[in-house]
């Protein structure tokens, strides 16, 4: 096998519905827990410690393992002040960095335009997945967002090969040659520009990948392959991104959320033995986050819209470890029966942006956070 050094990349799988951090890290030592979760609840016999007080979800072994291995940081805690139960809200707040107004930049939208100044790539950034994240957008910056890798593709629908080609060509001309043209039509030019190019690049990447690790068919697994092959075919993809759930489990959560935490953990456990087999284990960091936990108590079947959770660093170059104090239970430390979050999100990009990707933090999530030491030096 040769082993080919590669730049650092992001990878983000986002938690999409609010991810009950109480199930995901479980406090299976504290009697509170049990109390305020007297259905919904993880038994202690079933959780997977990993110390005497914390222990993940049993659906989480392919995560267990890789903590084993010091590769897993855990950071307690997290949320921003005044927290905001409206998904849209505060999904919103944890792609712009805006806690207190309306973002016009997503995060990785401006980590991107840092990282290619020039927007020489057209695949600094790849989605996964339909639609684009808030994170990524930002005015300026090209992202491919790509359904299926293996059907990827301007005009995929259109089978006969000359008719496509001649669709190609026309489509060509249509957005070449911007110059002199009004700003929406420039941007539309160089959109299309974009796009065109993006496909030719990005429809090699499965051919010129291989590997004897066996995906789940679940669309996640599928999607983090596709991730596997993008950034194995070594065309300066530096984020890539995807999401899964919903993990919105009013009700009947104990088998919903188990069932989208065995994808989760068996899709990110693949990725890693991916990332071991061609080398690279060192050259990609796995961000999995959520825009906010569930309330303490359940509601008989399941849990609602909540504040503090829980996000995951993971990787070959991660310090391995618990980061932050998981919140107290204690009703007097709660914040209108939520965990209050003790650990602000923008700490952790600062960290990924920072000691990862090698760019000023400051101006990308709106000021200066402290941070935890989770990357090897």
């Amino acid at each position: 096998m040769t082993i080919t050094k590669r730049e650092k990349s992001l990878i983000v799988i986002q938690l999409s519905g609010g991810n009950d951090y109480l199930n995901t890290v479980v406090p299976y030592s504290d009697g509170k827990y049990y109390d305020s979760r007297s259905v919904v609840n993880i038994s202690q016999d079933k959780v997977i410690p990993i110390n005497d007080q914390l222990g993940f979800n049993p659906s989480m072994g392919p995560i267990k393992s890789l903590w084993d291995e010091g590769k897993v940081a855990v950071i307690n805690g997290i949320g921003y002040q005044n927290p905001n139960r409206s998904h849209f809200r505060s999904m919103d707040i944890w792609h712009t960095a805006e806690p207190d107004a309306i973002g016009k930049e997503g995060w990785l939208g401006r980590a991107v335009r840092d990282l290619d100044p020039l927007g020489e790539n057209v695949l600094t950034a790849v989605n996964f997945g339909r639609g684009l994240p808030r994170a990524l957008g930002c005015p300026g910056v090209s992202v491919a967002s790509v359904g299926d890798l293996e059907t990827y593709g301007l005009f995929p629908d259109v089978q006969d090969e000359e008719l496509r080609m001649f669709t190609l060509e026309a489509f060509s001309r249509m957005y070449g040659g911007a110059a002199g043209r009004d700003p929406v039509m420039q941007m539309l030019g160089q959109t299309g520009q974009d796009a065109l190019q993006g496909a030719d690049i990005l429809r090699t990447a499965p051919v010129m990948y291989s590997s004897s690790v066996e995906y789940g068919p679940d669309t996640l697994a599928q999607d983090v392959k596709s991730i596997s092959q993008v950034f194995h075919a070594n065309i300066g993809a530096k984020v890539l991104y995807t999401q899964h759930g919903p993990f919105d489990t009013h009700s009947g959560e104990l088998p919903t959320h188990a069932k989208l935490w065995n994808e989760v953990a068996g899709s990110v456990g693949c990725l890693m033995d991916d990332l071991k087999e061609h080398g690279t284990e060192n050259d990609a960091t796995i961000l999995i986050f959520s825009e906010f936990g569930r309330r303490i108590k359940d509601n008989g079947s399941g849990s609602d819209h909540g504040s503090a959770g829980v996000a995951f660093l993971i990787g070959g170059a991660v310090n391995g470890g618990l980061y932050g104090e998981y919140p107290s239970l204690a009703e007097a430390e709660q914040i209108e029966g939520d965990l209050r979050s003790n650990n602000d999100f923008r700490s952790v990009y600062t960290n990924v942006l920072e000691d990862w990707l090698g760019l000023d933090a400051t101006p990308i999530v709106n000021g200066q956070f402290e941070k935890f030491d989770i990357f090897q030096s």
